[in-house]
């Protein structure tokens, strides 16, 4: 090689595809294996024969079972594998520019259920996983305030829009959020009595609108409340 010149290292465009799908394979195995066996029982070697790769494989990508799972959660709770944080994703971003609060209300109820949905079966394992894993059980905390985080965010974005009571501050409505839409009320209500998914979203969103927002016809809306008062 000539004096001066460099070698360069391309990023092959396959080869991260190629990666890519061995990581969403090693998920798709995990995810499986986890609802069959539960946390404590599934092996790393259990995930790698199932996924079709070598152990080592599996700790280049994840480097433990609590990483896996929480991949595994990622995944689920996103709906796909997408590197893009919930609230940067276009179902948020429309929440964020819908301009009734009742709307905008609905939609998130919505897009919780849908997560819910996606995720419900794996809460049982990772209750079960923070219960004995010291790492999953900092994770469980971690996910806790991220979606204490994300629920107070609504809220922001509801009193932005003029739609919360008088009565209620940003930080209070966010808690109502928080406990209204956990994903331990969703189970309670889907799993242990029955109620399909479509009838917990109605409820949450009525419930939720009778507690949060002011009447459509109470609210005024944020251009029209700052307008300045016409001359005589």
């Amino acid at each position: 090689m000539p004096d001066g010149v460099k070698s360069r290292h391309y990023a092959s465009p396959r080869r991260g595809e190629q990666a890519r799908a061995t990581r969403r394979r090693i998920v798709d195995a995990a995810h499986k294996l986890f609802l069959a066996r539960g946390y404590a029982s599934t092996t790393l070697e259990n995930i790698a024969v199932d996924a079709g790769v070598a152990v080592q494989t599996v700790y280049f990508h994840f480097g433990n079972k609590a990483t896996v799972l929480k991949e595994v959660m990622d995944v689920a709770s996103a709906g796909d594998d997408e590197p893009v944080p919930l609230l940067e994703r276009p179902w948020a971003e429309a929440i964020r520019n819908e301009s009734d609060p009742h709307r905008a209300l609905a939609a998130w109820v919505r897009s919780s259920r849908a997560i819910y949905e996606r995720v419900a079966p794996l809460l049982g394992v990772v209750r079960d996983a923070a219960g004995t894993d010291t790492e999953m059980f900092a994770q469980w905390t971690t996910n806790q305030h991220q979606r204490l985080t994300a629920h107070r965010h609504l809220a922001d974005v509801l009193a932005n829009k003029g739609g919360l009571r008088p009565s209620l501050s940003v930080e209070k409505a966010g808690d109502i959020l928080f406990a209204l839409l956990s994903p331990e009320v969703y189970v309670l209500f889907t799993n242990e009595r029955g109620w399909t998914p479509a009838e917990w979203e109605r409820w949450a969103n009525s419930n939720l609108a009778d507690t949060l927002l002011k009447r459509r016809s109470q609210r005024v809306p944020a251009q029209q409340a700052k307008a300045p008062a016409p001359e005589n």
